[in-house]
Parts: C-alpha cells; sequence; structure tokens
C-alpha cells in the first residue's frame, strides 16, 4: 500500500512538472496546461479518497504521537508551579 502512495505521489509532481512545462515553453493558446493541473488535482483527489477508505477498512492504521497523561493529584493543580 505504501508503495502504491509513493507511485500516485511521484505520478502528482510529474504531472506538476508537465504542466509548468508546458506553461512556460507553449506560448499558443492550447489546452495542454489546464489538461495536465486537471491531471492533478484528479489524482490528488483521487488519493485523499484512497487513503480515507484504507484507514476505513483497516488497511492503514496511524501511528501519531504517543499520548501524554495529566499529572497526577488535585485537579487543577500542577506541581512546582506557584499557586496564586
Amino acid at each position: 500500500m505504501k508503495i502504491l502512495i509513493v507511485l500516485i505521489l511521484l505520478v502528482i509532481i510529474g504531472s506538476l512538472g508537465t504542466a509548468l512545462v508546458y506553461l512556460v515553453k507553449d506560448r499558443t493558446r492550447s489546452p495542454r496546461t489546464v489538461k495536465a493541473l486537471t491531471f492533478r488535482i484528479s489524482l490528488s483527489i483521487g488519493l485523499f479518497i484512497l487513503l480515507l477508505l484504507a484507514y476505513r477498512f483497516g488497511v492503514l492504521q496511524p501511528h501519531g504521537l504517543p499520548r501524554i497523561q495529566p499529572p497526577q493529584g488535585n485537579p487543577g493543580q500542577t506541581e512546582g508551579l506557584p499557586q496564586p
């Protein structure tokens, strides 16, 4: 799954580069730049939906940051800080 995600990201970057080349070198009013950017946006939306579905069906698991436990003691008081 990770390889597929990386490949899609590389195709997205390639499409963006292609659109840049068309924008700089193509002096006519051809729609190639718009088509390349539309393809890139479609791939980006498709990748986002793929990631959401992979998470929903358990293919991808987030690992995130570890949870920080609140300090033990009196509620509302923090140890080591002067109290007002």
